[in-house]
């Protein structure tokens, strides 16, 4: 599908937009599918988690399809959305199932930065990577977040 194309059949993004959208996402069953909403993503697109700092559509889209091909399955739960002129957040508890290890839940929090085409710019992703992780490894947690306090709190 060409740019055009894309552009033509894409809605405003807004709360609801984006809320149908992620949600169609990630599949119930099964592994998650971006592709309806990789129109939304302007070619510049700067995205950023923390593990990582992707800029350009192509680069994005290869992400999203390594993501894909590591989990056996993925969910999210969209918990809370909220726009501010260009700025779309939301909370999630995104769950990944990989092939051989427990399902790991994660809570975060997504902004999208709009363009004023209504492309997404920018798609940064904030979520504790490893405290959730290592919520999930018996007795380990405990020792983890000691360490945290004593360090950091």
């Amino acid at each position: 599908m060409n740019q055009q194309n894309n552009s033509d059949e894409r809605r405003v993004l807004d709360i609801s937009t984006v809320q149908e959208l992620w949600s169609k996402t990630y599949n119930r069953e099964g592994k998650p599918d971006w592709s309806h909403i990789f129109p939304y993503y302007h070619q510049d697109i700067v995205f950023q988690d923390t593990i990582q700092r992707i800029e350009g559509k192509d680069n994005f889209i290869a992400m999203c399809k390594r993501l894909t091909k590591r989990t056996k399955q993925l969910k999210m739960e969209l918990l809370a959305i909220t726009q501010n002129d260009n700025v779309i957040m939301f909370d999630w508890i995104m769950t990944m199932m990989f092939k051989k290890y427990p399902s790991t839940p994660l809570y975060g929090a997504t902004k999208l930065v709009l363009d004023e085409n209504g492309l997404i710019k920018e798609h940064r992703d904030y979520y504790d990577l490893w405290g959730d992780i290592f919520n999930n490894i018996p007795h380990f947690n405990k020792v983890y977040r000691k360490f945290l306090a004593k360090k950091f709190g």
